[in-house]
């Protein structure tokens, strides 16, 4: 299977954090797969008039296309012609060239919410008219059209994420290329459903301070930072504390909260990242599927039954207070 890889209007992240995967890295995983790469921007040696020769072949349909990856969001300004962003050495946008190459595309995948959604460079007045590749923000309709199917009969396969993990990338690649990735596996967002149907709270090493509602009041104490610190990692899709950046990391883990970055629009939240919304006190954002009175009823309980240890730890910046081991005389 082949992949012709193109970015737009993004930071490149995406393809830093593939590159970041370790154990096995991200070209073994792909090749062992059978998956090559036509041309990508940081891996490929091909520059100049080679790459614009071989984007030509594939339009022409010279060159079979399996899958075509779409990293950053698309620049659709000004007024449409999606020349803010021109592809160097063609004289055509970027944007003309997506929607010339993607039904060409036996699936089209967009790397990162930034492609997804539109996200980071989506934000504030967006005068580029940041969007993504089926998406514009929550609306569908993005560059694509709503309608657009790729030659499988696939929508835009949007594996979301700021960056997206490695792990979901050459998960969903190797999905495809072993015919095991349909409709069905994709959620209403066209996430990938093997990474979407988790949340982030699945495996936060803070959740015993969740569970008693002993919350942190400054990034550098430990606590669960939902209730004063803008953590949405009970509602925001993604399995990242369950398989960390290459075993180890995730924001939780780094003690910063979630920001719901897999989620269209995350990028705006109308208030600072690391403040909850609250009224009267309760925060606005609760965990999915949980009523408000069943939140406040468990919160006074849970606080009520807070063990001394939890709650010191919680205001800490580390462990004060080890667990008391049974059996200890």
């Amino acid at each position: 299977m082949n992949v012709l890889w193109l970015q737009s209007a993004g930071c490149g992240g995406c393809t830093m954090s593939l590159l970041c995967a370790e154990n096995p890295n991200v070209l073994d995983t792909l090749g062992d797969g059978g998956i090559e790469f036509l041309w990508h921007p940081s891996l490929s040696i091909e520059t100049g008039a080679e790459v614009v020769a071989l984007l030509s072949a594939v339009e022409r349909g010279e060159i079979p296309l399996d899958v075509l990856c779409f990293e950053g969001s698309v620049a659709t300004g000004p007024r449409g012609t999606g020349r803010y962003h021109m592809l160097a050495g063609t004289g055509r946008a970027m944007l003309d060239w997506l929607r010339a190459l993607a039904p060409r595309a036996e699936h089209v995948v967009a790397v990162g919410t930034c492609a997804a959604y539109g996200g980071i460079t989506a934000a504030g007045g967006n005068p580029a008219g940041a969007m993504g590749l089926q998406y514009d923000g929550r609306a569908r309709g993005g560059a694509l059209s709503e309608a657009f199917t790729s030659r499988s009969g696939l929508p835009v396969i949007n594996v979301a994420g700021c960056p997206t993990h490695p792990a979901w990338v050459t998960e969903t690649l190797l999905m495809l290329a072993g015919g095991a990735l349909g409709a069905g596996d994709l959620d209403a967002f066209g996430r990938p459903r093997f990474y979407a149907d988790h949340l982030v709270h699945h495996g936060c090493t803070k959740n015993e301070y969740y569970e008693y509602k002993a919350s942190a009041r400054q990034l550098c104490e430990i606590g669960c930072m939902m209730e004063h610190l803008g953590c949405v990692g009970t509602q925001a899709v993604g399995d990242c504390n369950i398989r960390p950046w290459n075993g180890e990391g995730s924001c939780t883990r780094g003690n910063y909260p979630c920001i719901a970055c897999t989620s269209p629009e995350f990028e705006e939240p109308g208030h600072p990242f690391t403040e909850t919304p609250t009224i009267a006190g309760i925060p606005v954002g609760l965990p999915s599927d949980m009523p408000k009175a069943w939140f406040m009823a468990l919160a006074s309980l849970s606080k009520a039954a807070t063990p001394k240890r939890i709650d010191v730890n919680a205001h800490s910046d580390r462990i004060r207070v080890v667990p008391n081991l049974k059996g200890r005389k």
